[in-house]
């Protein structure tokens, strides 16, 4: 049996230092914010090469507190990607804004910048590119676009904590960007939690008001916040895990490059062309020129990507579903990361046309694509 992901392989072997945290924090009494919270946000601050880190209950919610920070609101729409995971979207919705979905890129998976630039009104507030499955997005796009229309940019980068965009940390090239730590993530804790990261002063001390209540100082509320905090013990544990995090990504570096070079000895099996990123045809034609049945994932050349997760494209109708229960009927953990874009969610369904229209690529993603184990333990 192969498991998707198998989290005890990771923290078993660390099971003396997460009861020695355990214990640390449980003698001290200390469980809402404190020592362990500082030590936190210090480690991730150095890990991210960011200003400030504040550390926050989820992923989700670092999208939400940022959103909040920026002072999102009513009436100002959002640009997301049609293809991630539903928080990026669903952050939007619950600050009274409209999220406006935009086309991927094929081959990295991410948002689609000339769909982007043709969907900005002036109602467009803030852009969030997502940087899905380990890579980052076409950041110098996504700025010179923020740039020409006053757009505020949140990263998402809860899969990709430590991935590089020509040389810089991802997270930091917007005002704000946010991680997660949730179990499967490459830095997983043992339940929810996230992280915000700015370089910006200002809206780092906004943010950590917001995140408690929108308080400061004590009983002073100048702001509604809510509580967006990290338990002092999900830090604890989290910074045991902290300094094993570059051996992490180096494990599923490693096996990202032995799929690779096994895969394309077999017909059919070939590595996506970055040449032919934002463009689904020439894609295709590329494809069948190539023979190509299986397409494998790749990162683009001004990119390090720390493979949160191998995401195949298996071409041709009904094909990815029958490499699904190929391998469940083997045991060989997958998972489909994501059966619906977010225009096609029933939640979004009441969202003016113009806002759901134009994701194509996305759509045909949806029925190719199925990840694979990656997780740094897997063996031969």
């Amino acid at each position: 049996m192969v498991p998707l992901l198998d989290v005890n392989a990771q923290n078993h072997p660390l099971e003396a230092e997460f009861i020695a945290a355990f214990e640390r924090v449980f003698k001290v009494g200390h469980f809402i914010m404190g020592e362990e919270i500082n030590r936190i946000e210090h480690g991730l601050a150095q890990l991210t090469e960011s200003k400030h880190c504040v550390s926050v209950s989820s992923g989700t919610d670092a999208l939400l507190l940022a959103l909040m920070t920026l002072d999102i609101c009513p009436g100002d729409e959002v640009l997301v990607p049609a293809f991630t995971f539903f928080a990026t979207a669903g952050c939007v919705c619950r600050t009274g804004a409209t999220p406006v979905f935009v086309d991927v890129c094929p081959v990295s998976f991410n948002i689609d910048l000339a769909d982007a630039r043709a969907k900005v009104t002036s109602n467009t507030k803030a852009i969030i590119p997502v940087h899905l499955f380990g890579q980052c997005a076409d950041m110098d796009a996504v700025l010179e676009l923020a740039q020409e229309h006053g757009l505020r940019v949140i990263e998402d980068a809860a899969q990709s904590i430590g991935a590089r965009y020509r040389g810089k940390a991802c997270g930091t090239l917007g005002d704000f960007g946010a991680y997660s730590f949730f179990p499967s993530k490459n830095l997983g804790g043992f339940g929810d939690s996230g992280a915000l990261v700015t370089q910006n002063d200002a809206l780092a001390d906004k943010a950590r008001a917001l995140r408690n209540h929108g308080m400061q100082p004590k009983y002073f509320h100048h702001l509604v916040g809510a509580n967006f905090r990290m338990d002092a013990l999900q830090a604890a544990m989290l910074g045991v895990k902290l300094p094993h995090y570059a051996a992490y990504c180096q494990g599923r570096e490693e096996n990202a490059k032995y799929y690779t070079q096994q895969l394309l000895k077999h017909l059919g099996f070939e590595q996506a062309n970055p040449a032919h990123c934002q463009n689904l045809n020439a894609q295709r034609q590329w494809a069948e020129e190539a023979g190509a049945q299986v397409v494998l994932p790749v990162p683009c050349p001004y990119n390090e990507h720390i493979w949160n997760q191998f995401t195949l494209r298996v071409l041709g109708e009904g094909r990815r579903d029958a490499l699904r229960e190929h391998l469940a009927g083997r045991q060989i953990g997958c998972e489909i990361y994501y059966p619906l874009t977010m225009d096609q969610q029933p939640c979004f369904q009441h969202l003016p046309e113009t806002s759901r229209s134009g994701c194509s690529t996305a759509h045909q993603l949806a029925k190719e694509v199925i990840s694979i184990p990656i997780y740094p333990e897997l063996t031969v």
